[in-house]
C-alpha cells in the first residue's frame, strides 16, 4: 500500500511562505507523477500543480502562477511545494497525490490519480 504522508502546513500572515512536503513511503517514487491540489470550503479539490517523473514537466493553476513552485527530490522520494506571496484565498487543506505514468505526462485532474495524502491545512490571515 502506497502511503503518502503531507506535512509543513500551517497559519501565516499574507505575504508570508511556507514549504509543503510530502513523502511516498513507496519505493519506485520516480515512476510517478506527482500533484498538489487544495480544497477550501466547496466539495471539490482545485488543481495547483503538477510535476513530471524527472521533474522536466511543471504546470500551475493560473492562481498560483509565479508565487507556487513544486518540485521533488526522488532519492528522498519526496515532493515540495513551495508557497511565497500567500494570500487568504489560498486558505485550503492541500494534498498531494500520485499516479505511476511516463516521464512525459503530468495531470491536472483529481480523476488521473491514484494516490492521495491525508491533507496538511494551510490558513492564510488578512
Amino acid at each position: 500500500q502506497v502511503q503518502l504522508v503531507e506535512s509543513g502546513g500551517g497559519l501565516v500572515q499574507a505575504g508570508d511562505s511556507l514549504r509543503l512536503s510530502c513523502a511516498v513511503s513507496d519505493g519506485t517514487f520516480s515512476m510517478y507523477v506527482m500533484g498538489w491540489f487544495r480544497q477550501a470550503s466547496g466539495p471539490e479539490r482545485e488543481f495547483v500543480a503538477t510535476i513530471s517523473r524527472s521533474g522536466s514537466m511543471l504546470k500551475y493553476a493560473d492562481s498560483v502562477r509565479g508565487r507556487f513552485t513544486i518540485s521533488r527530490d526522488n532519492a528522498k522520494q519526496t515532493v515540495y511545494l513551495q508557497m511565497d506571496g500567500l494570500k487568504p484565498e489560498d486558505t485550503a487543506v492541500y494534498y498531494c497525490a500520485a499516479k505511476i505514468a511516463l516521464d512525459s505526462q503530468y495531470y491536472d485532474s483529481t480523476l488521473s490519480y491514484t494516490y492521495w495524502g491525508q491533507g496538511t491545512q494551510v490558513t492564510v490571515s488578512s
